[in-house]
């Protein structure tokens, strides 16, 4: 295979799977279930094959990359419009504790023995079982857990404190990011350059190239992180 091949071939790998990465969506990523490990797996070492097997002739390799992203996309909306079809694809969560009691049948069905399932609990910053009231073992290999009630936070309702009345966007929003100003969030706030430029002179910044970080609080005040601290 010639240098020319290898670099045209892994280019129209990559694009090739970018695009169909594009087309499956985030929960590949974001949600690795076993179907979307299997659905992973194979499409990577296609996509690897059709980057440096000389035997694999380019058309068959993209052929086969659309074929296989076809049928993740027919079992993904299987997977969304039937509770059935869902349960074969990515199998139902597994309670693995129960009332502060653990479930040892959960357990083995899913194949987590207890060290397992103490690093699990750990990583959730539990330490003591005792202090479980239910964990779920989600599809995707992910803990869930419901403490008990004498561990949970207190919360701003138990404490009857009122959520402060002055709140003028939904969400912190940045504005500046490594002494550039992001007008687009900008105008999604109704916010002109000239407020921006009166917030910084109040903090004696002159210009905006010297502030790494600016972020609109949800109080309409401006938190500032400037460079070269």
């Amino acid at each position: 295979m010639t240098v020319n091949e290898t670099i045209l071939r892994v280019t129209i790998a990559f694009l090739v799977l970018f695009l169909l990465a594009r087309l499956m969506g985030r929960k590949e990523i974001g949600q690795m279930t076993f179907f979307n490990w299997t659905t992973a797996i194979g499409i990577g070492s296609i996509a690897g094959n059709l980057a440096v097997n000389e035997s694999t002739l380019i058309k068959d390799g993209v052929i086969a990359l659309i074929i296989w992203t076809l049928f993740t996309i027919m079992l993904d909306m299987i997977d969304l419009k039937s509770k059935q079809g869902r349960r074969v694809t990515t199998g139902d969560p597994l309670i693995v504790i129960k009332a502060g009691r653990i479930m040892e049948g959960a357990l083995k069905e899913s194949r987590v023995d207890l060290d397992e399932l103490q690093a699990l609990l750990r990583q959730k910053d539990i330490f003591s079982l005792k202090n479980v009231d239910y964990a779920i073992l989600e599809t995707n290999g992910e803990l869930s857990i419901l403490k008990k009630e004498s561990e949970q936070p207190v919360t701003k309702r138990d404490l009857n404190i009122s959520r402060p009345k002055k709140v003028l966007f939904p969400l912190p929003t940045e504005v500046i990011s490594d002494g550039k100003v992001n007008t687009e969030n900008l105008s999604k706030l109704k916010i002109d350059r000239n407020w921006l430029d009166r917030e910084l002179q109040k903090e004696n910044i002159q210009s905006i190239e010297d502030v790494f970080f600016a972020q609109v609080q949800q109080d309409g005040t401006l938190y500032i992180d400037t460079k070269n601290k």
